[in-house]
């Protein structure tokens, strides 16, 4: 059998044949500069035959030298001698020659030829020469040339370099090895010439090409081929430096196995690579060596995959050896390498601690009134008694071990990236399904008034609101308060706040600051005598915090007795019209806690003014992950520097806040939407903070809220949030914690501002459960680290994941918003339902009042088209509330823009469908124990009361043919940047699923893009390129999807706002304040007035064109939005376990504007600047 080899070398084209039993039987057709001696040369060759090849074996030798000796003339003036070349082409193929020799130096001559040939090329070449078989040429010369005794060592060079610069090439190179025999013959080779320096550098390079198959690295384990590459590792020597990193190489392969590493750990390897690298790094001392240190770390990071690594490295000391190599590394920039590597050892090998919990369930307790059949709920109410939940039996478990023969094992099967995208044609059309009969939904008329509302009864400028409840059709579901195993007694046992009542009194040393019992102090006439705290009222203001705070044991100071204490607020009347601390008070005391909540947090009493200057993404310090790592690290190598002592703990209920000497800080988390449960001091100045989880569920940490006092000032603190669980975070990239300082508030400052430094993100050495990872074993949690001084002398600070935003404080805004109504507003507050925690869920109807009582008139105010708004289903999202808070005052008004928007649509919103997620400081779920934006397919009228309802409300509407034109669900997104929308299309989604596709199951209306489309235009915040219009199985249940496809509404939208900043547009760079996100709010708005304009156009085919112009979709190519994915951002320079890749969406191409559309288009814009200069 003869394979043909072609090369391509610039000027050079070479034809070889090779038979299968190495007889040289070569054609050639070259074309080179130096044509008449090439040509003269393989004219003799083609005139040899079989008997005179054996008979002139001298001949051939010297041919072969020519032309070799020819090609490397030829490489080296090609570049300055290309003016004198001449090229020929044969195209004829030169007959092969009968007879063939064995001799070595004619062999070796070819092989120089090819080497010559492959070293230039950027590696084209060799691709070539892989494609027609040169490797298995390559490797049958191998083991004929390894039969010979002894084999020619020269030959054997050759054909292992030759090998070196093929392999990478060739993705079977380790199967065909393996079964041609070339393997084993190559182990051989390097067992028999261990002292032959110059052979074992090629044959080791080739060694470590072969484990690209995992089967190869088990069979060379087998062999002996690790004990054999550490006997080449020696000690600090400045001789053969370059074969001791290829073998270094060649061993970190082998140990990738885990087979192989077991068998290193056996043999007791593990001991001798630190003690390797211990003599390379203090001998290394100009740092020369790097790459053999770093190979070192290669082979270490290479076992420690395997948990009896990890213990062998913890045995040998590796703990203290690397962290003390790599301290001395970190001046000198260039070992960086060296230090991430070892980092990345060290925390691997960190033994895994459990979290200081008794139980990962939350601090608090509810009893649902029946618990769900399946499901996550289900699993934790069947946790047997006694069970620990924190961690697993084993703190560490492994993979299991990939290590088996597959002869395929080098391809990697392409994964699907789009998985999870609906392939079902069927659900991908929306079909209007209400669901439940129209007798059940009769019910719902009560919440539609305006639609039958004939206002002959009452004058218009006087009529009352109405406002019914529907108490009727969701029981209230009161927690159960009897003491139970994991329930907190002494919460239970204190009556729920009421608006009439206040909450009794404890003994008056141990006294909270009661809600009744706060008194206002405003300095509201004199601003430029406005009192600034003494240090007299410092103290008063700490000691009014301590008690309010709870601190057990803590003593009252004598000013705050039966009168209570005096607070003076600062008077911002102006500036937040929509606050009243009073009122904020009162509403307290009606909201219904399962902690049952008795205290107010300073930031939700005094309000929050944004900032007016700006706050922009915080420049990542170089390396500051692994210092924090390298800290951590510390407590094992140093632990009687850690202070380990709790200061504050929700699981102690009778007493939270653990009393101290004064050297610790105070915390407090026992107020509405607070999440903290526990505080342990690790060193004199840092923390590591514990949030609770959900309530009814083991995870969900992310969303904090707490308080922080007895600070001292200009001392750094460090803050730990040690179990956290998203693999990443915008903390990785820009974004600051939010804090509040009591004294900048009375000082006439009161503001959420970004702060912290040194902040990253990063996986720590807690464990995680497998309960709590649904199933997982071996998973960590992660760390949130910031650091952080405070200004101020008995200051009392408050920190927070985003802009807090509490039911109570709804509650207000929505009073306040209701004084705000004019006789032309027609403001309904309806009880939608109460939820299980026995909070109402409000539901708003904003509309304009007609004109006047005529017939005409009233038919014009209840055929108005209708906008569904919902927000705040997911608790730790508080930025939704803030969007929504715009939006509310923008439709409350009294612009041009607002009247036109209220005498354009009919607004049904629910500003907040997850209250007792928000006033319990959840951060997903409600006191079910369930993601409410996950039970929209079929909500529980029990457990998911608020859901339920409004899913009834758009069935209401679906029947009697109302179906709003738009639904939007304020969202907040934790990974990414902007604002932006996800949407439903069927087009979208069929293409990006590649599935097959008639044109009629395509056929769609584009108007879903429209609002997007127009928000992009007048929304500075908001980006096109990061919306998406693909519907996901797993997003079935959301109400998005439902909406879209049972209720038929096309613009069916999530409106997703960034807690951390815009990396587009105006406010690029910058991170996202309130003032921002109630302006989206307010754009939003603009955006709906907009659509009208478009969707008033009488032509509908008209309609779409000018949609199709506006967003310039072109159907016959691919759809320009991409799948989003969760992380949108690049790795960082310094190495982290986790990758956050880059998702940037293609620009929207364009087309052509007609000349209609163009003045259409160019109208719009004139009355997008008009609507721009009439806005509040």
């Amino acid at each position: 059998m003869r394979v043909l080899f072609f090369f391509f070398v610039s000027e050079v084209f070479i034809f070889i044949s090779l038979a299968d039993d190495m007889r040289w039987v070569s054609c050639y057709s070259i074309c080179v500069p130096s044509n008449s001696r090439v040509l003269m040369l393989l004219g003799q060759l083609e005139r040899m035959n079989g008997e005179a090849m054996m008979r002139d074996v001298e001949t051939a030798r010297q041919v072969t030298a020519k032309i070799f000796h020819l090609i490397q003339t030829q490489g080296e003036s090609k570049h300055t001698q290309n003016d004198n070349a001449l090229y020929c082409t044969f195209h004829r193929r030169v007959l092969s020659l009968p007879q063939s020799t064995r001799d070595v130096q004619t062999t070796l001559n070819i092989l120089y030829i090819l080497s010559e040939l492959l070293t230039v090329g950027e590696g084209r070449r060799v691709g070539v020469f892989v494609s027609k078989g040169g490797t298995g040429i390559l490797f049958q010369i191998l083991i004929t040339t390894s039969k010979e005794l002894p084999p020619s060592e020269e030959l054997m060079l050759q054909l292992h370099s030759l090998l070196a610069k093929v392999g990478p090439k060739d993705r079977k190179f380790g199967v065909k090895a393996r079964l041609s025999g070339a393997l084993n013959a190559t182990v051989n080779l390097t067992k028999q010439n261990l002292q032959n320096t110059k052979l074992l550098l090629p044959s080791h390079n080739v060694v470590r090409l072969y484990w690209n198959s995992t089967v190869n690295a088990i069979s060379l384990g087998k062999n002996g081929v690790v004990e054999l590459m550490f006997k080449i590792v020696v000690p600090f020597s400045k001789k053969n430096t370059s074969l001791l990193k290829v073998a270094l190489d060649a061993l970190g392969a082998l140990l990738k196995s885990k087979t192989n590493a077991r068998r290193a750990v056996d043999a007791g390897h593990v001991h001798v690579l630190l003690a390797l690298y211990q003599d390379w790094h203090h001998n290394d001392t100009r740092h020369r060596h790097m790459l053999i240190r770093k190979g070192l770390l290669v082979c270490l990071r290479n076992i420690t995959n395997i948990k009896l690594g990890r213990k062998a490295f913890i045995d040998a000391d590796g703990m203290r050896i690397l962290y003390y190599s790599s301290t001395e590394c970190l001046p000198v920039r260039t070992l960086d390498p060296l230090v991430n590597t070892s980092s990345l050892i060290m925390r691997k090998c960190f033994p895994k601690n459990r979290l200081p919990l008794p139980t990962i369930k939350s601090a608090f307790h509810y009893q649902l009134p029946h618990v769900p059949a399946v499901g996550p709920v289900a699993q934790l109410y069947s946790q047997p008694l006694g069970v620990d939940d924190v961690v697993d039996e084993s703190d560490d478990n492994e993979e299991t071990d990939a290590d088996t023969e597959n002869d395929t094992d080098n391809e990697e099967d392409e994964k699907d990236q789009h998985t999870d995208i609906e392939t079902d044609l069927n659900k991908l059309h929306p079909k209007k399904n209400p669901g439940r009969p129209f007798e059940e939904l009769k019910v719902y008329e009560r919440f539609f008034l305006e639609l039958s509302e004939d206002f002959q009864v009452s004058n218009l400028s006087t009529r009352p609101i109405i406002v019914p409840t529907a108490q009727a059709l969701s029981p209230k579901h009161v927690p159960i308060t009897s003491c139970q195993e994991d329930c907190n007694p002494t919460k239970a046992e204190r009556a729920p706040p009421s608006p009439s009542v206040p909450t009794p009194a404890p003994p008056a040393s141990l006294t909270p600051l009661e809600l009744d019992t706060i008194h206002l102090t405003k300095d509201q006439d004199r601003k430029e005598e406005a009192r600034i705290p003494s240090p007299d009222t410092h103290t008063t203001l700490s000691s009014l915090t301590s008690n309010w705070g709870s601190d057990c044991g803590s003593e009252g100071t004598e000013d705050e007795g039966g009168e209570g204490a005096v607070l003076e607020v600062p008077d911002t009347a102006l500036l937040l019209p929509l606050h009243d601390p009073d009122l904020y008070v009162e509403m307290v005391k009606g909201t219904h806690s399962v902690p049952q909540y008795a205290e107010v947090a300073y930031p939700d009493y005094f309000g929050h003014i944004a900032p007016t200057f700006r706050e922009p993404l915080q420049e990542r310090v170089y390396g500051v992950q692994r210092s924090k790592i390298f800290q951590d690290i510390e407590r094992l190598i140093h632990p009687n520097d850690i202070v380990d002592k709790v200061v504050y703990d929700l699981d102690i209920p009778s007493c939270p806040v653990i009393e101290d000497n004064g050297e610790s800080l105070k915390f407090n988390s026992q107020f509405e939407s607070g999440n903290l449960r526990k505080a342990v001091q690790m060193r004199k100045y840092e923390y590591d903070l514990v949030l609770n989880s959900d309530i009814n569920s083991n995870h969900y940490h992310q969303w904090f809220y707490f308080e922080v006092s007895g600070m001292r000032v200009g001392t750094t603190y460090r803050f730990n949030i040690i179990n956290s669980e998203k693999s990443n975070s915008q903390f990785n990239y820009g974004m600051q914690v939010l804090m509040y300082s009591v004294q900048e508030a009375i000082s006439g400052r009161p503001r959420w501002v970004r702060t912290g430094t040194d902040i990253c993100y990063y996986k720590n050495h807690f464990a995680r459960s497998s309960i709590a990872a649904g199933g997982q074993k071996g998973k960590s949690y992660y760390t949130m680290t910031f650091s952080t001084s405070f200004s101020h002398k008995d200051d009392v600070c408050y920190f927070a994941y985003h802009y807090p935003y509490t039911y109570s404080t709804l509650k207000m805004h929505l009073s306040k918003l209701e004084a705000l109504r004019t006789p032309q507003i027609y403001l309904r507050r309806d009880v939608l339902c109460e939820t299980l925690g026995g909070n109402s869920c409000p539901l708003l109807t904003i509309t304009a009042m007609p004109e006047s009582n005529s017939n005409d008139h009233i038919c014009q105010f209840r055929n108005r088209p209708l906008i569904f708004l919902s927000a705040r289903v997911h608790p730790g999202e508080t930025n939704a509330s803030w969007v929504m808070k715009g939006t509310l005052e923008f439709l409350m008004g009294t612009s041009p823009l607002a009247a036109s928007l209220r005498e354009a649509y009919i607004f049904k919103i629910v500003p907040m469908l997850n209250p007792d997620g928000v006033v319990n400081g959840n951060h997903r779920c409600s006191l079910s124990g369930e993601d409410l934006n996950r039970q929209w397919q079929n909500p529980n009228p029990e457990l998911h009361p608020t859901i339920y309802h409004t899913k009834s409300l758009l069935q209401y509407l679906a029947h009697i043919q109302r179906a709003p034109l738009v639904f939007c669900d304020y969202h907040g997104h934790s990974r990414k940047k902007n604002v932006f929308m996800y949407g439903c299309s069927v087009k979208e989604t069929v293409w990006q699923s590649n599935i097959s596709a008639t044109s009629s199951d395509l056929h769609e209306d584009l108007g879903y893009r429209a609002l997007p489309k127009i928000l992009s235009q007048i929304a500075p915040a908001f980006s096109m390129a990061s919306c998406s219009f693909v519907v996901e199985r797993s997003k079935e249940s959301t109400a998005r999807v439902v909406v879209w496809r049972e209720i038929g509404v096309q613009r069916s939208y999530t409106m997703e706002s960034t807690l951390c900043g815009c990396d587009q547009g105006k406010y690029k760079g910058l991170q996202i304040g309130t003032r921002e996100l109630e302006e989206m709010g307010a754009q939003f708005c603009v955006a709906l007035l907009r659509l009208k304009r478009l969707t008033g156009i009488r032509n509908h085919q008209h309609l779409l064109d000018l949609e199709s112009d506006i967003i310039g979709t072109q159907s016959k190519v691919v759809s320009p939005t991409t799948y989003v994915v969760e992380e949108d951002e690049p790795s960082f320079l310094e190495e982290i376990d986790y990758s956050a890749e880059s998702n940037d969406e293609d620009a929207e191409p364009e087309i052509e504007h007609g000349i209609e559309v163009q003045e259409n288009a160019n109208h719009l814009d004139r009355l997008s600047d008009c609507e721009t200069n009439h806005k509040d």
